[in-house]
Order: structure tokens, then sequence, then C-alpha cells
């Protein structure tokens, strides 16, 4: 998260990093030309506070900014690298929802890439809130698509930023909105999953948050931690693997692919017990590969209300699926009863 300078010892006791926020690194109007001269004195004097403080791992710079910002920022975000080699810039980006007016640029891809080419930040971050009336709506799979084809291309991983309050009209947390945002994040190859919010803010419906306006913990804390120990045993295998694809079945949201054009699986069934009448199954195939060329594949349901068992039958004969428990990260057969899906969950499977 983010934190102040005179709260870095604090987060060195608890083990944490941080993105310092300070005015000396963003108190800028960096929609203008910054003076060079004023920046450098400011980022040496940051630097000069912050010292060899293990807690701070970047500064926090902008969030969400105009294309006509990102001149300034790369500048801050050079003279920080000069000052303190090794810190990151964080700048986080506008959901693929937003208008071009408020982007800057003509297309998304092309706004995201100037946080490579502009800022060189070392990871793509984004947020992009899409739990609406019980469902996940498509533009949040479609921003994951586009982030994950210029994180393949460029080589820069990319981070999501995901909801873990309700507020505006967003849905209430639960287990499966915690799921479904973490799982397809994972599936799609990310590299970091950050949450809105920890604390919940003060003013207008925010609720639900992990922690309330009284400092209390509320139920979203224990669903965040169960949803953050299974990307943890996930973490270990998923961080060797490379995104080769992720297809959608049946609909297909925009600028995503459907499941006809998996390299890995022939088909999916999804079916229920003791459900009349039947409902049909949503999911995504997120399909990876890793440094020995042994594939891989995670099974997510989007579907934030049913549980489903399934089926997977693979495009190779004779291919055998070996799970990746969520719970200890270890490998082990794929047997009886764990063929069922949670609302919002998912499966990493290697392929043998």
């Amino acid at each position: 998260g983010f934190g102040k300078v005179a709260d870095l010892p604090a987060f060195e006791k608890a083990g944490l990093q941080i993105f310092v926020s300070d005015a000396r690194a963003n108190g800028y109007d960096f929609e203008k030309p910054l003076d060079e001269a004023v920046v450098r004195r400011n980022i040496q004097s940051l630097a000069r506070d912050v010292g060899s403080s293990p807690a701070a791992i970047g500064f926090m710079l902008r969030d969400e900014p105009h294309a006509r910002a990102m001149p300034s920022l790369g500048l801050v975000a050079r003279v920080i690298q000069e000052y303190m080699p090794g810190k990151w810039p964080y700048v986080n980006l506008f959901p693929v929802r937003v208008s071009v007016e408020r982007m800057g640029t003509p297309t998304y891809q092309e706004y995201v890439r100037l946080l490579i080419d502009t800022i060189h930040q070392p990871f793509l971050s984004y947020d992009n809130y899409s739990l609406v009336g019980g469902q996940m709506l498509d533009p949040f799979y479609t921003n994951l698509e586009v982030v994950r084809r210029i994180s393949v291309e460029t080589g820069v991983p990319f981070w999501n930023c995901v909801l873990s309050n309700a507020h505006f009209n967003y849905m209430e947390n639960t287990d499966a909105t915690y799921h479904l945002q973490a799982y397809a994040t994972m599936a799609h190859g990310a590299r970091g999953i950050q949450y809105f919010s920890y604390f919940t803010w003060s003013n207008g419906n925010y609720r639900l948050g992990p922690i309330d306006q009284f400092g209390n913990k509320t139920p979203s804390w224990d669903m965040l931690r169960r949803v953050n120990n299974e990307i943890h045993a996930l973490a270990p295998t998923l961080k060797k693997l490379k995104s080769t694809g992720v297809f959608h079945y049946p609909d297909v949201p925009p600028d995503c692919r459907p499941l006809s054009e998996s390299k890995l699986v022939q088909s999916v069934e999804m079916r229920q017990r003791f459900v009349v009448p039947p409902i049909q199954g949503r999911f995504l195939v997120g399909e990876f590969v890793d440094d020995q060329g042994r594939p891989y594949l995670m099974l997510v349901n989007k579907d934030l209300n049913n549980s489903f068992q399934y089926r997977i039958d693979l495009k190779k004969s004779g291919g055998k699926l070996i799970h990746v428990s969520q719970y200890s990260g270890r490998e082990e057969p794929f047997g009886y009863e764990m063929d069922w899906v949670a609302p919002g969950a998912g499966h990493l499977f290697r392929i043998e």
C-alpha cells in the first residue's frame, strides 16, 4: 500500500514494503511541464529522508492520469531512478471503458503503452471495477486481455487492482467476488493483485472494506485472507509460467477469444445436481507454459452464484491432468470430488 516517510520504521518492524506518498514526488500539476531543477531538489531531499529503508519499494506518483500528464510523470520517475536506483514509480491507469477524452489517446492500447514508453515503469498497473447487479461485466475481461497481450508483447509484467469494498452501485463483497477477481487475474498471467481498499472510506456509501470506518474487521477481512492464502499457495507455480492464451465459453467478451481457439482444451462440460432447470456454465480457461515447455491450464468459473461439476477434455490424446492444490501448492492426483468448482473459483492443472 501507500504510506508516509515518517511511518517507514513501523513498516520495517512489521516486515512490510510500501510505496511512499510524499508531495516531493507527487505534489505537482503533472499535466503541465515541470521545472527539472525543482524536481531534482525535491527528490534529492526525499532520498535523504528515505535513506536505505527496506520498507520503501518505491513512490506513489499518480492514479488514473490523462495522457498529457505522462511526460511530467516520466521526468519524476527518471529523477527518482537517478537518486534512488531500484526504487519503483507507481502510476495506476484508467480502465478500458473510459472515454478517449479522459485518457487522451486514440486507443486504450496506446494509453497503456505510455506507462512503458514514457514512464518506464517496470510493471503495468490498472483498475477495472465491474461487479454490478450480481455479475461481472464484460469490460473486466476485456481489460485483462488487452493488458495481458501488451504484457506478453513487451515482457513487462502486469498488476490488476480489484474491488475489496462496495461503493456507488458496485455489489457487496462475497467469497465469490473475491475469488473471481483473483482467479481471472491469475488465469491471465498477472504478477500482482491489488485491492481497493483495505480501510473503508468514510464518505458516501462506502462499506464492507476489510476494515470498517471504526477500525473493526468486517466479514470481508476473512474473505480476503482466504483468497490471499490460495494465491500464496499457487504463486510459486504461477510465477514460473508464461501466459499463452485465455479463452471463454460460451459467451466471449469484446477483444477476447473463444474456447474453440484453445490449443490445449477440446471442451469443458459443466453440470449441476438437484437443479431444475439446469444452469448453463460460464467459464474461462487460461493457458500457460513453463520453462521446460510443459503446458498448464487454469479453469475459472465465471458464475458468481453457482457451483459446477466439470469435465475437461484435452486435445492431446492420452493427456492427464495433474492438479496443483490451492491449499498446499503441491501437485496431486486429480480424483474423487475434486471436479467441483465453487462460484468465482478456479483450478490450476499441469498437463502430463
